[in-house]
């Protein structure tokens, strides 16, 4: 299976969604405050999603997956 990173990060209230490339159906939807979250530990950059390299981007994804299950997996209220 494929994903696509769909990253809209310079607009008012940014998104980041993995798409299943063949389906198009959404995987995974991260908002400001976990893409905030994420830039804070130092897991998201705009040169790791401009990257070209597979093994980067896959690298990227799966690190996504993980901070989405991990963050659902949290008690109620409770931030990085």
């Amino acid at each position: 299976m494929t994903y696509l990173i769909d990253a809209w990060l310079d607009r008012p209230q940014p998104y980041l969604r993995i798409l299943n490339r063949e389906t198009g159906e959404v995987c995974a939807v991260l908002e400001e405050e976990a893409i905030d979250e994420l830039r804070d530990q130092g897991d998201l950059d705009l040169t790791s999603l401009n990257s070209n390299e597979p093994g980067a981007l896959k690298e990227l994804v799966r690190s996504l997956f993980l901070f989405c299950y991990a963050r659902a997996l949290r008690p109620q209220g409770e931030t990085h």
